[in-house]
């Protein structure tokens, strides 16, 4: 089902650039047609450590519950979605192999860091995972080219979701958020050319919260950052762990 509809519609400033308008559907998860391409964004999300964590299964937990999520399409509902935005209460699927592959690679990860280990071993270790704090994992990805615009929607709409379920008894209220994203690192050679090169209206828009030369993928990880209880650089991830104090923070 189509939730609703946006347009990217940028104008070229005057450029001789061939700009293309593109409608951006947003639909619920489909079972039938989202499985591969779903697959193929988490393996994009996690990079080199896609193998170890059951990817097949993410998919698979993420299309068995097509009433929480968006994704975004340009052809109709049985196209391949260029952008995936849900959430998956750890502690309800504790048991599936992606879960449990997730909660050994981020206690692994985190181990260096040891104020975010015990925080995270006392939410989704063995002793976390039979508590009443339910932790949420919210997957999100999209290709490369996708417009930024096309976020604050899918992640509106994920707190509209979140509500109804919860009216609903479904078990979608969580003490904590977990958000596993890209990052890159820049030397400070390359951070200072780049600087040097870019228009001098986008100069200084950089990231105020990922700092040594690591910078965010996508955008709305430096707002997620602000609000953080903790988080972890990786090689070539970030691994924040986020607060939700209710659904409409979201």
């Amino acid at each position: 089902m189509s939730k609703r509809k946006q347009n990217d519609d940028s104008d070229n400033d005057g450029s001789d650039v061939s700009l293309v308008d593109v409608d951006f559907d947003f639909f619920d998860p489909n079972p039938e047609v989202d499985f591969i391409a779903l697959k193929r964004l988490a393996v994009q999300l996690f990079q080199g450590d896609a193998e170890v964590l059951q990817i097949t299964d993410l998919a698979e937990l993420i299309l068995s519950q097509p009433l929480v999520g968006t994704a975004i399409k340009c052809d109709g509902k049985e196209s391949d979605p260029y952008a995936f935005l849900t959430v998956l209460n750890m502690h309800v699927h504790q048991t599936r192999p992606f879960v449990k592959a997730l909660v050994e690679y981020i206690l692994v990860k985190s181990s260096p860091d040891t104020a975010l280990h015990n925080t995270l071993r006392n939410l989704v270790g063995p002793a976390g995972l039979s508590s009443q704090n339910h932790v949420g994992y919210i997957f999100s990805e999209r290709l490369i080219n996708m417009p930024v615009q096309t976020v604050p929607p899918m992640y509106r709409m994920l707190g509209e979701e979140i509500t109804g379920a919860l009216e609903d008894n479904e078990p979608f209220k969580f003490s904590h958020l977990l958000f596993i994203s890209r990052i890159y690192r820049l030397t400070t050679e390359e951070a200072s050319d780049l600087e040097a090169r870019a228009p001098k209206t986008k100069r200084h828009k950089g990231s105020d919260v990922l700092t040594d030369g690591v910078h965010s993928f996508h955008p709305e990880d430096d707002v997620i950052a602000k609000v953080r209880v903790l988080q972890l650089h990786l090689s070539d991830s970030v691994l924040t762990e986020g607060v939700l104090s209710s659904p409409s923070t979201q």
